[in-house]
């Protein structure tokens, strides 16, 4: 007989963990399920009141939006395939092959991850826009005219180098996971290289590639604010909604901007639909007993390679160096002057001050309910197992698809009035961030927790200890590198997040990145965006370092 069944209440457990699962299911019902159900039977709703199909009607038959639909996909499916022929060639050589300054590539890869696209967009208007600093120099210099970055080739652009460090870091990991005896088989039976990446390594890496893949494709496409800044004429769904609900504001209905949202959600669950069925029987074990020992290459093709390798990291890493440089420039307006100060900096902490302790406060408070939420529903999910936990996962998990235009049109329009008038209040850009970022902590956290073994808890149980404080005494603390692994993600990308925000604020809770996003669009005030943007990618890399330094010194003595 195990003693945590004679220590064990076993109405604390249930009333605890019963509570934890009511608890969650409401809100997942009022602030997701509620939301979207509203957002979807509004976007039947008529301007008399009545309902119809209408709406649908006039998408699919008109030529306008079925092509910015096919826009959006064009650009997603292709952002997607640049994104794989730059990274799995970079992850496969740094991952084989002795490369010297491997770790710089790989920071200069997270670090091209850690500012918003957009952010890349007005990076490249300055080098390559029609006063930009490459096409002065190449017209003054040499007469030539560079070819235009706005548009489609501007928007794949900005997302080919901001996007292509997921796939390159995924694979990387996938690959010096796997076990040397596997390919060294291969090699011993004749196998050729090409062959042997092709029949051994490549399906063994493919479930990554395939989520890396997803991740590239989904955020390309729910990005608004790269091409509302570089797309000009070129129009995809995420500025068509937010155009559509902006401009129908003023009329009272927001039908229209309900059905692309409804539009682009069905869009992108079809396609995760698409990669969960390429998945399907897919699900490799690879240990990493024996690593991969990595050979040298020689000669003329060692050089090439690394040039090319140190070449893409600094194309990726390039937007944040003009922003950072540019953000010394003096500046009039759009206008870069000659010299250098620290007057877009005194404008940016002078003027936008709000804006910056918004961005700190909101995304702070995003984390810490993301940290308590991840702790409980992962526990939940693996401990508690039920179908009432199943369908909270899946439901937690359905915001990763939603564009965040599209969330902030749902609770914008959702709780803009009795029994609960959110719209315009930081609670509501709160929420935003938590709904939409706590898949990234869910995550983490489901993983470390399959790697804590159950007798953990009933050793503790044993001694005395009640389920409810062995779960926030040690099962929880056990938890938290990995589950804070999460929330840094959900910490950079809630910083960074722009679309929802520039839905949902009003001007006493604007963030730096709407801030930012306004200054360019509607200010042209081009020095204080690059110091506002420097000063983001600052705080999101001095986050990095911290949450490492603190997950590197989690080994505690857990006292009962």
């Amino acid at each position: 007989m195990k003693l945590s069944h004679l220590r064990e209440n076993p109405l604390d457990r249930l009333n605890f963990w019963t509570a934890v699962t009511v608890l969650a299911i409401l809100l997942i019902l009022l602030f997701i399920v509620y939301p979207f159900s509203h957002l979807l039977i509004r976007s039947f709703v008529m301007e008399n009141g009545s309902i119809s199909f209408a709406h649908y009607a006039e998408f699919f038959q008109s030529k306008y939006y079925l092509h910015t639909l096919f826009n959006s996909f064009m650009v997603s499916a292709s952002a997607t395939v640049l994104a794989l022929l730059i990274g799995l060639p970079m992850a496969y050589f740094t991952a084989r092959y002795r490369i010297i300054g491997k770790s710089i590539v790989d920071h200069l890869c997270i670090l091209a991850m850690l500012s918003p696209p957009f952010i890349g967009a007005y990076s490249w208007i300055v080098l390559l826009g029609r006063a930009g600093v490459f096409t002065r120099f190449a017209e003054d210099t040499f007469g030539l005219s560079l070819p235009s970055i706005y548009g489609f080739s501007g928007i794949l652009l900005v997302f080919t180098l901001k996007l292509f460090p997921y796939v390159y870091l995924y694979v990387s990991a996938a690959l010096q996971s796997m076990d040397a005896s596997l390919e060294e088989a291969a090699e011993n039976l004749g196998t050729s290289g090409w062959r042997r990446f092709r029949e051994i390594t490549f399906p063994l890496i493919l479930p990554t590639i395939l989520s890396a893949a997803l991740m590239v494709f989904m955020t390309s496409l729910a990005d608004f604010g790269t091409p509302a800044l570089i797309g000009e004429g070129f129009r995809v769904l995420p500025v068509s909604i937010y155009d559509a609900y902006m401009s129908e504001l003023g009329a009272g209905n927001t039908a229209f901007a309900n059905v692309l949202s409804v539009v682009v959600v069905v869009f992108a669950l079809l396609v995760l639909l698409l990669q969960k069925k390429a998945l399907a029987g897919r699900d490799y074990m690879m240990s990493g007993l024996r690593p991969m020992k990595r050979k040298t290459l020689s000669g003329v093709r060692s050089v090439l390679v690394a040039l090319g390798i140190y070449f893409v990291a600094f194309l990726a890493v390039l937007p944040q160096l003009t922003v950072a440089v540019t953000s010394f420039v003096k500046t009039s307006g759009p206008v870069f002057l000659p010299g250098f100060g620290f007057e877009s900096y005194a404008e940016a902490f002078g003027k936008m001050s709000d804006a910056i302790l918004n961005s700190f406060l909101f995304s702070l408070s995003a984390i810490a309910i993301m940290v308590l939420s991840a702790l409980l529903i992962s526990y939940l999910i693996v401990r508690e197992q039920s179908r009432a936990s199943t369908l909270i996962d899946m439901m937690v998990m359905f915001p990763y698809v939603i564009p965040g235009a599209v969330l902030g049109i749902m609770l914008s329009s959702t709780f803009n009035g009795m029994p609960l008038p959110l719209t315009g209040t930081a609670f509501i850009l709160i929420l935003s961030y938590v709904i939409r970022k706590l898949p990234f902590t869910l995550r983490s956290s489901i993983g470390i927790l399959y790697q804590i073994d159950r007798s953990v808890d009933e050793a503790s149980i044993s001694l005395g200890v009640t389920p409810v404080k062995t779960f926030f005494r040690v099962t929880a603390r056990l938890m938290l590198p990995g589950v804070m692994s999460g929330a840094i993600l959900s910490w950079i990308a809630t910083m960074n997040e722009l679309s929802s925000s520039l839905i949902l604020y009003t001007g006493g809770t604007q963030t730096i990145s709407v801030a930012i996003f306004n200054e360019v669009t509607s200010k042209a005030h081009f020095g204080t965006a690059a110091a506002l943007a420097t000063i983001l990618t600052a705080a999101t890399v001095l986050s990095l370092v911290v949450c490492r330094r603190l997950a590197g010194g989690e080994n505690r003595t857990l006292n009962l």
